[in-house]
């Protein structure tokens, strides 16, 4: 009989997950002075570095590059040719370091945090067991805390036939190496709407199918709108309404039927799935400490889970921002709060913006949606706002009425949003859908942020000609449009 031998070894702080969200938060508590471990059984790096953001925005980067070009005078005869796919490919491997963690071992080593490779689970208040390769086993006690980091994965729907099918997820669309010649999307939030784009301009033939009535739901109506519009205008087939009911395909490879509500039938030799998010908590040893293995952690502002004064849980796990910039954030203030509970002090920050609270989280949220036309919003939507009991005003501006704009692109085409509290007379929201309208979101969200009312944002010059001048133009229809009340 094999006798299994634990190592124990004992940091202030253990945290489970070392993507991005886990790093931020054992470089927190090291600055401050703790001893911390982390603990991963995949790539050091996380989902984002491999297989979501880095690799998804690497794919798109020539994609709006060339789109933009082709709309710029005396340049967009050069570009008219199709992407070099297997260039693209190349410059995705490059960008995620080939799969390989090197770069994350390095940078931990030189902050000092050792790493456990295996399977992390909790054992009881303040305690991990880590199953490692080839046997090993350690038993991590931590003598202030325990941060959940283990991120999200894509769920798939319990469609008949779809498991032997071998659907894609977003893992699988952002690390293919070939181009399908048909590629069926179900799903219209931010992973289907990006990789639609992505692989459409590669080469595949796209058809998009969602469910709901429009494309991006969690954005201004008029976001989603335009995207589909301009899918539909490079040739992708846009459904909206519509249901999926079973996938086939025989032997798991070959053509993929994908079968509609109503009998209707969709061929391609791909499908993706890009229909929600589950946390990564199923197996972690949370029924040891009394809580629901496979559930969203719900947490206070300093992101402590509710009921505990030990485990915190970071990042996609509770369900608050599923960003990777909003859970690196939520680290930093985790780690700030971790370190100065640990210091004896900390609970009585944890008031709203205050170092030890995510705020943010929940009035000032930004995020840029990598298609063509580009989407970012911060913030509450018109809807939201109104929901939320607020007096609000909605502000829209075309953005061809911006000098920048027809500078940027022949034919430019945007709109913007701004959503005004009336009472207090600052921004609750703001929102942009055109060309490059990722580097305009966060001017909207310091101003949201700090909630700097309207008369100051007069004094806020944006520079000539640049598509910045939007806030002018969103200033001046405030000023002359007329209060609804």
């Amino acid at each position: 009989m094999t006798r299994t031998v634990e190592n124990e070894h004992e940091y202030d702080v253990v945290v489970l997950g070392a993507g991005p969200v886990g790093e931020n938060v054992v470089d927190r508590v090291r600055a401050a002075g703790l001893t911390a471990a982390i603990v991963e059984a995949e790539l050091l790096g996380g989902e984002c570095s491999y297989w979501a953001c880095m690799p998804s925005k690497a794919l798109l980067r020539p994609v709006l590059a060339r789109s933009d070009a082709r709309k710029v005078p005396g340049l967009r005869e050069a570009v008219y040719g199709p992407l070099d796919a297997l260039d693209v490919f190349a410059h995705r491997d490059e960008t995620v370091g080939h799969w390989k963690d090197d770069g994350q071992v390095d940078w931990l080593d030189s902050i000092g945090v050792p790493v456990y490779r295996g399977h992390g689970r909790v054992r009881g208040p303040r305690r991990v067991a880590v199953d490692g390769p080839e046997g090993e086993h350690h038993v991590l006690t931590a003598r202030h805390a325990v941060a959940v980091c283990t991120g999200s994965r894509a769920v798939l729907p319990p469609l008949p036939g779809l498991t032997g099918a071998r659907p894609w997820t977003s893992r699988e669309a952002t690390s293919a190496d070939r181009v399908p010649g048909r590629l069926v999307v179900v799903g219209g939030g931010v992973v289907g709407v990006e990789m639609a784009t992505a692989w459409h301009a590669l080469g595949s033939h796209v058809t998009l199918l969602v469910r709901g009535d429009g494309l991006l739901p969690r954005m201004e109506p008029f976001v989603g709108e335009r995207v589909a519009e301009a899918l539909r205008a490079r040739g992708a087939d846009v459904r909206t309404g519509v249901s999926v009911e079973a996938v086939v395909r025989d032997g798991g490879s070959g053509p993929v039927t994908v079968v509609l509500e109503g009998g209707e039938t969709v061929e391609g030799d791909e499908v993706l799935f890009a229909t929600g998010r589950a946390p990564r908590t199923d197996d972690i040893g949370l029924e040891t400490v009394g809580l629901e293995p496979g559930s969203w952690l719900d947490v206070d502002d300093s992101l402590r889970v509710t009921g505990t004064d030990w485990l915190y849980a970071v990042g996609d796990v509770n369900h608050r921002a599923l960003l990777t910039h909003q859970g690196k954030y939520q680290a930093r203030i985790a780690g700030a709060a971790i370190a100065a509970r640990a210091n004896g002090g900390g609970s009585e920050d944890a008031v709203p913006w205050g170092p030890h609270a995510a705020t943010a989280d929940h009035a000032a949220v930004p995020q840029v949606v990598f298609c063509d036309p580009e989407a970012a919003a911060v913030g509450l939507s018109f809807a939201e706002a109104e929901r939320a009991g607020h007096r609000v005003r909605a502000v829209d501006v075309d953005m061809r009425s911006v000098a920048g704009a027809g500078l940027y692109a022949h034919g430019y085409r945007g709109a913007a949003r701004l959503v005004v509290d009336l009472d207090r007379e600052v921004l609750l929201g703001a929102t942009f859908v055109g060309p490059a309208v990722g580097e305009l979101v966060h001017a909207a969200t310091v101003a949201v942020t700090a909630e700097v009312p309207v008369s100051r944002l007069w004094h806020a010059v944006p520079s000539y000609p640049t598509l910045s001048e939007v806030w002018l133009r969103l200033l001046e229809a405030y000023r002359d449009g007329a209060d609804p009340a």
